[in-house]
């Protein structure tokens, strides 16, 4: 997550909690207005919702943040995430009666989700995307909490208590900041636009809650936007050292050469299917948890709605040329080319990444052309060079393959002449990468 200075979200903190507390519960009791009163439990108990429901939290990927991999009950909490403020212990979310949700009633469920308040008006940390999750319509909700109570195995586990250092371990002022950051709204069909269009719509910036990553923050924490109407909506966002790209059409560094086809692939199986990219980092457990079991009618939806997204906030570029890129691999592999970075890229990286940059399709990403590549903040390059990478292992995708890491083998001088060069070669064209920024990546991750 994007780390801010003490000082600044102390002075966005001390903003938010001047405003007047009438304005607040006045936007609360709106927010209620059209929640349900009453729980059905003929009707929650229905297999067939409970299995729309299961599918659901497939899309909301419950799992990812509420499931402690390889070690953790499904849904029972315990994940520790990191945040500016200090580590964030995710809940246990089974219908378990003492330490999960096992008691909640269909209106304590919704407004946890939609509105980031638990029973006894205990408010939730942003880390609960519940801005996103304020767009879920009545119908999906319904589903979700008969999965949640009648589809999920109760779990007695309590995990650790989140402790925040003052003041942001007082929760009471989160009242303020949920005043002024968000909107509580829920998802409004475009007219203009057809069904798959909208359904893409809904998918991306409520269940599928992408700019709790792809979106920058601003100095109180917040997204810079939960729908194309911002400038900044899924721009690209830094989250424990790892950048999220741009989702939009920038032809750089975003969506921009990927196609509807590429983009579905690549939520599927992690790969894409003409541009040769790879996931990364936190999106590979996503692929795993939640991007493989979408519906490809939902996977195109969602492409169809990135695609539509106009290019913003646009870097790097790339412009191949074929014959310098036919002479720069001969070049790498008779060893004439002197550049700095050259080198190491053709006795360390081309085996897999091949001296054309182009990669291997299904196998390992092209670095020529690659969006991830061209990004503006190379924190997400430099991490995986230093910690080594992993490719999703999914039911029906590419074998899993990982990379090594070399953070013992390269000097940070090493690692940035590697990087620079490859982003500058093949025909890209993004700044080079400092040393210092090799320094501060590894610096943090040792934290």
């Amino acid at each position: 997550m994007k780390r801010i200075r003490p000082r600044a979200a102390f002075i966005a903190f001390a903003l938010t909690l001047a405003m007047t507390m009438v304005a607040a519960l006045c936007a609360h009791s709106l927010a209620q207005s059209d929640s349900p009163s009453v729980d059905d439990e003929v009707s929650l108990s229905d297999p067939a919702l409970i299995s729309r429901g299961a599918y659901l939290a497939k899309l909301g990927d419950c799992a990812g943040c509420h499931t402690v991999p390889k070690q953790g009950a499904p849904f029972a909490g315990g994940l520790p995430m990191g945040s500016p403020f200090g580590t964030i212990y995710s809940t246990n979310i089974t219908p378990d009666p003492q330490t999960g949700i096992g008691r909640y009633s269909y209106a304590d469920f919704e407004r946890a989700l939609r509105d980031g308040v638990a029973p006894g008006g205990k408010r939730l940390y942003p880390a609960m995307p519940y801005a996103s999750f304020t767009k879920i319509n009545d119908s999906d909700m319904h589903a979700l909490y008969a999965y949640f109570m009648h589809g999920v195995q109760p779990v007695a586990h309590r995990p650790p208590e989140t402790k925040l250092p003052f003041p942001f371990s007082q929760r009471w002022g989160l009242a303020f900041w949920d005043f002024a950051f968000v909107q509580h709204e829920r998802f409004i069909p475009d007219g203009k636009r057809d069904a798959l269009w909208n359904r893409g719509a809904y998918i991306v910036q409520s269940l599928g809650h992408c700019g709790a990553c792809h979106t920058p923050r601003g100095p109180g924490f917040e997204e810079r936007g939960y729908d194309e109407s911002s400038k900044l909506y899924l721009t690209g966002g830094t989250n424990d050292h790892w950048f999220a790209p741009n989702l939009t059409g920038d032809p750089g560094s975003g969506l921009g050469r990927l196609s509807p086809r590429d983009i579905a692939s690549f939520l599927k199986s992690g790969h894409g299917v003409d541009v040769h990219v790879v996931t990364f980092g936190s999106m590979v457990e996503v692929v795993e948890d939640s991007g493989q079991y979408f519906s490809d009618d939902d996977l195109n939806a969602v492409a169809r709605y990135l695609k539509s997204l106009p290019a913003r906030h646009s870097s790097g570029a790339y412009k191949p040329n074929t014959q310098k890129l036919q002479e720069t691999a001969v070049s790498l592999k008779a060893g004439e080319v002197e550049r700095p970075g050259a080198g190491l890229y053709m006795s360390f990286c081309a085996k897999c990444h091949q001296a054309d940059g182009r990669g291997e399709s299904r196998k390992f990403p092209a670095l020529a052309g690659n969006p991830a590549v061209l990004a503006p903040d190379t924190s997400s390059l430099i991490r995986l060079v230093l910690e080594g990478g992993t490719s999703p292992q999914t039911e029906k995708g590419p074998i899993h393959r990982e990379m090594p890491a070399f953070k013992n083998q390269f000097t940070d001088r090493e690692i940035a002449r590697v990087l620079s060069f490859v982003r500058t070669a093949w025909g890209n064209e993004a700044r080079p990468v400092a040393t210092r920024d090799v320094s501060t990546v590894r610096s943090k991750i040792k934290k």
